[in-house]
């Protein structure tokens, strides 16, 4: 190996350990090569075949590998990046990365034969690039054998953008170290196929263990144990005690490591300071998975007793679940591992809750309701197992038709937001989030930002405020096909309740239209004795069973309306129960329509489970689950919007540049001047209205040039509160005017001149559009409606960067000033595309400029012309690091 160039700096090129997930489940750890490291990289080099080592190093000459070695721990050699794997503490990977030049290196990998396959190569090439990034390689090379397919796969799947040249025999690949979308998109699918295959003994467990049953009655343990044999579950049963031979019948063993063969599931009721040994016992056994329901984790000394049962865990790819929590249901399978009184009928739903009670609770709502679930898991205090490794094993599991979340936290928000909007794209995902007043209270001690609606809306959950809502709202999604557009033919047998209930529609945005004249015509045919045909429907108080089976046949078919909702009001002129199946009777089999059927009081007993038909007891439950079930579907059928994040030659000149005015203040923060707004701004497309000017003389020259009316204002972005320091002047219309107003700015101000900026003024609609920071998801755009005087914005809409064109357009859409924009009551219309655009670019800044630490363009203009930003805010400052949760790790 040849010295490096002297111009090459040496660079610390230490990582941070980082547990990660293998293709088969089993957790290894990543981490930066140590000087005791040597004896074990030999050990790699002298196990792996003579064949590995040629693909390695074009030779199958051991010795190859021992001078590598050499080179790898030589004292003198700072030019090496290198990371190992461990799996089980043994080194089964090693890879490499040596500089060629300040922002390039060459890499290599090498993998235990016995290890090859289970994606340790793939991570590896993650952590590394990771590295690279850190230390501004943002190139790799590799020279690879023609015929060494493995690691040819590894950098074909890996996702970064790449280049392949083949010359005799052997391929050069160059790789660039950005995590490009592709890039995010390959980890984070191999991510969840192994924490699907991690969590098989948890969600599916051929046998079961419980330890800390008391030989008395009472106790968790008693608890849990009597559920489990209480339930249909089929697979083995074991009790763990030190002492008692049988507990309830039952024989015992001493200790897990007396069993025969590993078991899936342990279950641990123990005391706290117990729950360590137990999972060494666990570990012995080679134990899949662990249900720690013990308590008594919180107060001193709370952190060191959870990182020691995660370590427990992790060293023996041991899934941990709590502690805290209140059990395991896998319904699917028979097993009610839980406290819970009244277990659900078995159906589709999958339940996870960061709170054991709220849990419970929602799992009791479903029964109330008809909802069937599949499984329900109580996340406790999250040391291991969190949701999005739930919804990773849940996303592909056919057995889950929908996934229901309460939580309280984010472990990680950003990975959360990308694995809920994977699943979302495929079945529904509805989420209740507790906290938000603790956040607002005091946002730096609450792990709920204010970005939490911002990550759900834009990822696809459908967030209820309540648990009762979310139920309801299940139940129509698992029951029902999703409705194609936001039409609602309201059918009852009473005028005043369809009245009530289309006010309703109209609040939660549904379109309620006349029936056509064709369809007023069928339901005449259908009920001749109908109150009203057209929509809301009344058909009477007396209408019989067969002639309601008619009308809603007739709704059905005539493809005027996206849901029908019926009315039914009890009373003694109809059969109850027969009107009840004459609904369910007028679903023709196949129907891509949702039916629902509100009933109140005693009938909505009697009307449960009818087939086709979701039925609620009220009209605000249906209305509400209907809503939420219309805008999931709409968001649906939005085509996936994947706006690129990888640097381009825009991104890579604007993050230096900030960089660089930065290291030029040692790092202090600055709130930008006018001045320098257009450097930054300029290239996307943001421009700040008007022109800057020193002094009244020059003000007043390029007030003429402009035109008036004009407004001046001090430029000088240290100065607050200009307004009511009257340092900003409007509806000037002379040059004397100007460039007194300028003179006035510098007596007020103490100086002896002062930059302004002079603006025409702009008369439009006016809006807001910026970055905020929320300590978990990083900068936010923000978009607003304006309402009355100038600074005073209301209904805000937070995105995640960066955006993409239908995101924007949602954004947009969804302010109180969207009628106004198209022209309702009305006003002109104006062209949307320029705000959405604005949206759009101030989103791209905030992925390619990380230090734009706050940004507010206030107000921005919208008018028939198009759109003028008046104000500029920006400061920049050296950015946090998020956990984007690439390369892949699992929570620490």
């Amino acid at each position: 190996m040849t010295d490096q160039p002297p111009e090459l700096a040496p660079r610390d090129w230490n990582a941070e350990p980082a547990d990660v997930l293998l293709a088969d489940g089993t957790v290894a750890v990543i981490r930066s090569l140590r000087e005791d490291d040597r004896d074990a990289v030999l050990a790699l080099h002298e196990s792996v075949s003579v064949d590995t080592l040629r693909l390695r190093f074009f030779s199958p000459s051991r010795e190859a590998g021992r001078l590598y070695v050499d080179h790898l721990f030589a004292r003198d050699n700072t030019s090496s990046a290198a990371l190992v794997a461990l799996v089980r503490g043994r080194v089964a990977g090693l890879a490499t990365a040596e500089l060629l030049s300040p922002d390039s290196a060459e890499v290599a990998f090498l993998v235990a034969d016995e290890d090859r396959g289970r994606g340790l190569g793939s991570l590896l090439l993650e952590h590394l690039a990771a590295l690279g990034r850190r230390h501004g390689v943002s190139r790799f090379v590799a020279e690879v054998l023609g015929d060494n397919y493995g690691m040819l796969g590894v950098f074909r799947a890996a996702g970064f953008a790449a280049t392949r040249r083949a010359v005799a025999g052997e391929v050069d690949v160059e790789l660039h170290t950005d995590a490009s979308r592709e890039a995010v998109e390959a980890a984070d699918r191999r991510e969840w196929r192994a924490a699907a295959r991690s969590l098989r003994p948890l969600l599916h467990p051929a046998s079961v263990a419980v330890v800390g049953v008391r030989r008395s009655a009472g106790g968790f343990g008693h608890g849990v144990l009597e559920a489990i044999r209480s339930s249909p579950y089929a697979g083995a049963l074991h009790v763990v005690h030190p002492e008692a031979d049988a507990i309830d019948g039952l024989p015992t063993v001493r200790s897990l490591a007396d069993l025969d063969d590993p078991v899936d599931l342990v279950v641990v009721a123990v005391p706290a300071d117990g729950v360590a040994d137990v999972l060494r016992d666990a570990a012995a056994n080679g134990a899949g998975s662990a249900l720690v329901i013990s308590s008594g984790f919180s107060g001193t000394g709370r952190d060191e007793r959870r990182r020691e049962l995660l370590g427990l865990a992790r060293a023996h790819s041991l899934r941990l679940v709590g502690p805290n929590s209140q059990g395991v249901l896998a319904n699917g399978d028979g097993l009610d591992a839980t406290l819970l009184h009244d277990v659900p009928e078995v159906g589709g739903l999958a339940v996870a809750s960061q709170s054991g009670g709220m849990g419970f609770a929602l799992l009791d709502l479903a029964r109330d309701v008809g909802l069937g679930v599949q499984a329900f898991v109580s996340l406790g205090d999250k040391v291991d197992v969190s949701s999005n490794d739930l919804l990773a094993a849940w996303m592909d599991d056919e057995s889950v038709a929908a996934c229901a979340l309460y939580l309280e936290s984010f472990g990680n928000a950003l990975k959360f937001a990308r694995t809920a909007r994977r699943f979302a794209e495929q079945k529904p995902l509805l989420a209740v989030v507790g906290g938000r007043s603790r956040a607002r209270q005091d946002p730096s001690v609450s792990t709920v930002g204010v970005g939490v609606d911002a990550l759900l809306d834009q990822s696809g959950v459908i967030a209820c405020p309540t648990g009762a809502e979310l139920t309801e709202t299940a139940l129509l999604l698992v029951e029902q096909p999703l409705p194609a557009g936001l039409r609602v033919c309201i059918v009852s047998n009473t005028g005043g309740v369809g009245a009530l209930t289309t006010d309703r529609a109209d609040g939660q945005g549904m379109v309620v239209e006349p029936t056509s004249y064709d369809l007023g015509a069928a339901l005449r045919a259908a009920v001749p004795g109908a109150v009203d045909v057209r929509n809301p429907v009344d058909l009477g108080a007396d209408v019989t069973p067969d002639e309601l089976t008619a009308a809603l046949r007739a709704v059905l078919d005539a493809g005027e309306t996206d849901a029908v909702l019926v009315l039914l009001v009890a009373n003694r002129l109809t059969d109850r129960d027969a009107l009840f199946a004459a609904v369910a009777r007028a679903r023709p089999s196949g129907a891509d329509v949702p039916l629902l059927l509100v009933t109140p009081g005693a009938a909505f007993e009697a009307a449960r489970g009818l087939p086709g038909v979701t039925v609620y007891r009220s009209t605000d439950a249906a209305i509400g689950a209907l809503g939420r079930a219309m805008r999931y579907a709409a968001w649906r059928r939005v085509p996936a919007d994947q706006p690129e994040v990888e640097l381009g030659t825009r991104g890579v000149h604007a993050r230096t540049w900030a960089r660089s005015r930065l290291t030029d203040r040692h790092g202090e923060p600055e709130w930008l001047a006018p001045s320098a707004h257009g450097e930054l701004l300029a290239p996307y497309g943001i421009h700040l209205v008007g022109r800057l000017a020193h002094g009244p003389d020059e003000a007043e020259t390029v007030a003429a040039e402009i035109g008036y009316p004009v407004a001046v204002k001090v430029a000088d972005p240290t100065v607050l509160h200009k307004s009511d320091r009257g340092l900003v002047r409007i509806d000037l219309r002379t040059g004397r005017d100007v460039a007194d107003a300028v003179r006035r700015f510098t007596d007020e101000l103490g100086r002896d001149h002062v930059d302004v900026l002079v603006q025409p003024l702009v008369l439009g609609h006016l809006a807001s559009v910026g970055l905020v920071r929320d300590p978990q998801l990083g900068p936010l755009v923000r978009v607003a409606s304006g309402a009355g005087p100038v600074g005073s914005w209301a209904e805000e809409v937070l995105l995640l960067p960066p955006v993409g064109a239908a995101d924007a357009a949602r954004a947009v859409r969804a302010l109180r000033l969207w009628p106004q924009l198209v022209g309702d009551h009305g006003l002109e219309e104006v062209d949307l595309a320029p705000l959405e655009a604005l949206v759009m670019s101030v989103g791209r800044l905030a992925v390619d400029v990380p230090h734009v630490a706050d940004l507010t363009l206030e107000p921005v203009v919208v008018n028939a012309h198009g759109l003028f930003c008046v104000d500029v805010k920006l400061r920049l400052a050296e950015p946090p690091e998020l956990d984007t949760g690439i390369p892949r790790r699992l929570r620490s």
